[in-house]
C-alpha cells in the first residue's frame, strides 16, 4: 500500500470513529423510530473503517526522501 500523509490518515481516523460512534448511539436510542438496525450496522461498519485507518497509521513506514534529487557536497 502506498504511503500517506499522517494528517490525512487522523483526519480520515477522527472522522470514522466519530460518525460511527453517533451512529450507534442514534441507532440504539429510542429517538430513532425507524431503521434502527440498519443505522446501527452503518455505525459499526464506519467503526470498523475507523479501526483501518488506525492500524495504518499505526503500521505505515514513513517516507524515504529520494536520494536522485538530492545534491552532492563537493568538498
Amino acid at each position: 500500500m502506498r504511503y500517506i500523509e499522517p494528517i490525512k490518515v487522523k483526519v480520515l481516523m477522527v472522522m470514522f470513529f466519530a460518525t460511527g460512534s453517533l451512529g450507534i448511539l442514534v441507532g440504539l436510542s429510542p429517538i430513532a423510530a425507524s431503521q434502527t438496525v440498519m443505522i446501527t450496522f452503518l455505525g459499526v461498519v464506519n467503526v470498523g473503517l475507523g479501526a483501518f485507518f488506525a492500524f495504518l497509521f499505526l503500521t505505515q513506514i514513513k517516507k524515504d526522501p529520494d536520494k536522485r534529487k538530492k545534491k552532492k557536497k563537493h568538498d
